[in-house]
Order: C-alpha cells, then sequence, then structure tokens
C-alpha cells in the first residue's frame, strides 16, 4: 500500500505529544496529499495549540474535531463524514504514575477505546486501508542487565499503563486475525523532543533546572531506559505506514541507551553551558533522590533489527544532539511552558470548544 492513496487519514489523540509531532511530520515533510482528520478527546495532556501553525497553513487539509474514541457513536459519525480510509491511532492515557492512582481510566481509554476504532474501521472494511497501532516497549515488562526487547519477547506488563496496553495490541491483532483487517502495529522505546508535556522526565528536569528547582530522581537513579527522537519516531511510523507488512509489529528504538541520573546529569550540564550557573552553583547540585515508584522496570531497551533490515529505517538524531535540540526548544517557548504548566491552555480550550 502506498499512504498517498489515502484520503483521509484519522489521526487519534493528535493534540498529544507524539500525535502532533506526527501530524507537524506528515503535513510538513512528506508528500502524503491527502485529508487528517485529528480526533483529540483533549484532556490534561491534548494540547490544541501546538498544531495552531498547522491549521493556518494547511486549511481544508487538516480537521479537527473534539472527540472520545470511547463513545462509539461519534466515532462512527465522524468515520462516515469524513470518509476514513486508514487510522494511526495515538490516543492513550500514558503515564505510569497516574495509572498507578487511577487505573480505571486507561483500562476506558486504551481498551475499550481501541476496541471501538477497531469496531467502525471493522464496519467499513471495503473501504479501509490500513489501522495502525501505537504501543510502548513497557508491555514487555522489565530486562535484567543485558538482552533487547524484540518483537518475539513475551508480554510482561507490571503497570496498569502497560497492561492496557498490551491488551490493546492483542485486540489489533487479534482483528487482524479473526477478521482480516489490515494493521500494523509498532512498540516504541521512551520518546522526547518538542511539545512533550511537562510531567514527563526529560521536559521535567530541564524546565526545574532552568528555575533552579530540585531535581527529583526515582530510586538510585540506574534505571535505564531507550531514547528516542519523536521526529525519528515518526519518520519510522510512516515508514511502517507505507511499507511494513499487514499484520506485522515492528520495534521502534533509539539504539541509545541511558540511565536516568546520566540524562539528568547532560541536561545540568548542557544548561549550564547555555544558561550559565545560578547563584547555586552547578545544575548538579539541584539532583535529589526520592522513594522509588511502586513497579517501576528497571531498564527497557529495543531491538529495531527487523525495522532496519526489513524497511531500511534507523534514527537520525544522537541522543545528545536531540537532546540539544529538545532543551533549545523549551528555552525558545517558554510561553506553551506557562500556559502548559499554568492550567491557561485549558481556559483557551473551553473558551474555543467549551466543555
Amino acid at each position: 500500500m502506498e499512504m498517498q492513496k489515502v484520503q483521509n487519514l484519522m489521526v487519534t489523540g493528535g493534540c498529544g505529544f507524539i500525535g502532533s509531532n506526527f501530524i507537524h511530520y506528515i503535513l510538513d515533510k512528506t508528500d502524503f496529499g491527502g485529508r487528517i482528520i485529528n480526533v483529540d478527546k483533549l484532556t490534561y495532556a491534548g494540547n490544541p495549540e501546538n498544531l495552531i501553525e498547522i491549521e493556518k497553513m494547511y486549511p481544508g487539509r487538516y480537521i479537527f474535531e473534539r472527540a472520545d474514541i470511547c463513545d462509539f457513536d461519534v466515532i462512527r459519525e465522524l468515520f462516515l463524514r469524513y470518509e476514513v480510509d486508514a487510522i494511526c491511532h495515538f490516543a492513550a492515557e500514558s503515564h505510569v504514575d497516574r495509572s498507578i492512582k487511577k487505573p480505571g481510566a486507561f483500562i476506558y481509554t486504551n481498551i475499550i477505546g481501541t476496541y471501538n476504532l477497531l469496531e467502525t474501521a471493522r464496519a467499513h472494511s471495503e473501504q479501509f486501508v490500513l489501522f495502525h497501532h501505537i504501543s510502548t516497549d513497557e508491555v514487555y515488562g522489565s530486562l535484567g542487565k543485558r538482552g533487547l526487547f524484540k518483537e518475539t519477547t513475551p508480554y510482561r506488563p507490571n503497570s496498569p499503563y502497560s497492561a492496557s496496553k498490551a491488551s490493546s495490541d492483542h485486540l489489533v491483532r487479534a482483528y487482524y486475525k479473526t477478521f482480516g483487517l489490515p494493521v500494523t502495529i509498532s512498540n516504541c522505546s521512551n520518546n522526547y523532543g518538542p511539545y512533550q508535556f511537562p510531567e514527563k522526565l526529560i521536559p521535567l528536569i530541564t524546565l526545574n533546572a532552568m528555575e533552579g528547582k530540585e531535581l527529583p530522581i526515582y530510586g538510585d537513579g540506574k534505571n535505564v531506559r531507550d531514547w528516542l527522537y519523536v521526529e525519528d519516531h515518526c519518520e519510522a511510523i510512516w515508514t511502517i505506514m507505507n511499507s511494513g507488512k499487514r499484520g506485522q509489529t515492528y520495534n521502534i528504538g533509539g539504539n541509545m541507551e541511558m540511565e536516568n541520573i546520566v540524562i539528568v546529569q547532560m541536561i545540568c550540564d548542557i544548561l549550564d553551558e547555555i544558561c550559565f550557573p545560578d547563584k547555586g552553583g552547578p545544575r548538579r547540585n539541584l539532583i535529589t533522590f526520592v522513594k522509588d515508584r511502586p513497579g517501576h522496570d528497571k531498564r527497557y531497551a529495543i531491538d529495531f533489527t527487523k525495522l532496519h533490515k526489513q524497511l531500511n529505517w534507523s534514527p537520525m538524531e544522537s541522543f545528545e544532539t536531540g537532546l540539544r535540540k529538545t532543551i533549545r526548544w523549551y528555552i525558545n517557548n517558554k510561553k506553551w511552558v506557562e500556559r502548559v504548566n499554568s492550567g491557561e491552555y485549558q481556559s483557551w480550550i473551553k473558551e474555543q470548544y467549551g466543555g
């Protein structure tokens, strides 16, 4: 399948971090000629301000619909109205700490919402081209000091978040096996880059360090993650959607394993270089260690050999170049940060969209 033949691509969760970067990437950097219908409920992490410039630059080709993927009737109506022929499904509750406090929202959105989209696509299978499902490496559980997650690694989720994502992965695969729905699945490592909500590690540490606040690190800071620059992720998704084999899962990794404490130290050093340390001395002095969270997986690392060998994809950014770009973005977009941190963007959403 060539995605150029898709006329109406529904992107769920397109106002979130990865979803909004994906829409920027598709419209600014590919030859996709169809429409993008962005469906987002606008929960706390959904911010349509991420796409204001896209809305201005691509009138008629970018459409925003505020809707909940858990509302089957609304999703069906949007599907019919826009003659949707492909879905890229980002919409999900996605923060482990929040899933520990309120797991019900994760079960509802990540499982029931995915089911609604699959059922709607199945009901219009004569026009439907592809359902691409975005997942996470957290479904595989935790690694020891060695080894990598492969597409064949058994699922062993350890948090309500990862368990709900594992469930949605299985549903998508089942709809391919049972009903022949054309699907692809991608499981990615930790993303970072512009527009990431400030509760996540890299923006949280960057913003706190800029303001001279304490930098809290879980446990001993030795937890390891594989990091992937968000635009590299978007390119990988597009590659899979265009060239991936239907019914297949592809792991997307950055080939960049880092301990949390090392990342925090790098952010401190880069900010000291760019902004100079304040009177308290080097920003590393702000690092504090806090009690580890329950079910905190020790190490994730992705093997993306299949994606590289079969579809010729590799990440472009090194961790340092991507991190520098990310820090520069947060420095240059202080108004966006202020509006998100203050909740002012939520007032703007109410003015624009109501509710």
